[in-house]
């Protein structure tokens, strides 16, 4: 057994994502409302196998509860077959339930490293990095990908490659490289998806995303494809931080919120302290891409927001929050 076998049908996962899921936002999540499974945000292969490997570890580490009340996977990427297995074997002592290799990052700096969704263009090179990363650990090892670089099409040929390598879990992100986040999520072809996951890998997990807003939406999605197995939300949790609560789409008061952002704040403290006393950085400014999340919706939301982008630390920002009447 294996945590993707051990997990409900559907689960939910929240989405890996650069410089927003790390342990501090995902405990923020957890505290709203846990989804079945966490991925980190993105550790480059190649920084933890050189002098950077003190960055790649801070993103590895683990939040309060994970590995144990709340499994995570650690999401890693890079195109050194070496590197994937050098980090992939010291994942198991972190803590770490499984590891997904992301095949499909559409950062054009990412892309230009040979990483990400440009292993969709090298497939022998990416079959090289997976068979490195299985080779170094007993840890289930896992993709998510796009359904192609450039044209839709490509699904077909990509999908199929990926499925014949018999993976845990493949998600498959419902759009191209070149598409980006500019159109809708391709969701007509999910019946196809799943058809050839069915030929080819029926034991394989398939996880869906794009554009689920929330587990009401995942629900609603798994009634009409009930051999999908999972949902991925990702931006989801931008428009509402409690998306995984409960069946029925959940609306937060902004007393929560409000609550939520100050808890965020705390975290964000401990988080500096920790790296203060090790002698890194943990910088603030970082934190004002979340206050949107919070700071919405309701009378005077707009200038309280502007209000908060203007200060320099927690203290100042809580400061603002206290002179504002809710």
């Amino acid at each position: 057994m294996n945590i993707w076998q051990e997990l409900p049908t559907p689960f939910l996962i929240l989405a890996p994502m650069e410089g927003v899921t790390d342990a501090v936002f995902r405990q923020v999540v957890a505290t709203a409302s846990a989804p079945d499974l966490f991925f980190t945000e993105f550790t480059n292969v190649s920084s933890f196998a050189s002098a950077g490997q003190a960055n790649a570890l801070e993103r590895l580490t683990l939040a309060p509860g994970e590995g144990t009340k709340y499994p995570i996977i650690a999401q890693i990427w890079g195109k050194n077959p070496a590197h994937f297995s050098e980090l992939s074997s010291a994942l198991k002592k972190l803590g770490f339930q499984g590891l997904d290799i992301n095949m499909g990052c559409p950062d054009k700096h990412v892309n230009k490293t040979g990483g990400g969704a440009a292993m969709i263009k090298t497939p022998t090179l990416a079959l090289e990095c997976l068979a490195s990363a299985r080779a170094a650990t007993d840890l289930p090892v896992s993709i998510k990908t796009r359904l192609g670089f450039t044209a839709v099409e490509e699904y077909k040929t990509w999908l199929s490659f990926l499925l014949k390598q018999q993976l845990p879990a493949l998600t498959v992100h419902l759009r191209t490289r070149k598409e980006m986040s500019k159109v809708p999520a391709h969701f007509e072809l999910i019946p196809d998806i799943i058809k050839l996951r069915n030929q080819i890998a029926p034991t394989t997990k398939l996880i869906i995303n794009g554009d689920i807003k929330d587990r009401a939406h995942a629900h609603a999605l798994h009634q009409k494809y009930p051999t999908v197995d999972g949902f991925m939300i990702g931006r989801g949790v931008f428009q509402n931080p409690f998306c995984f609560k409960g069946d029925q789409s959940y609306q937060a008061s902004s007393k929560e919120l409000f609550q939520l952002l100050r808890l965020h704040l705390d975290l964000h403290d401990q988080q500096a302290a920790k790296a203060n006393s090790r002698g890194q950085k943990y910088p603030f400014e970082p934190l004002k891409h979340f206050f949107k999340i919070y700071i919405n919706n309701f009378p005077g939301a707009s200038a309280l927001r502007a209000e908060l982008m203007n200060t320099k630390t927690t203290t100042e920002a809580r400061a603002v929050l206290d002179a504002f009447c809710l």
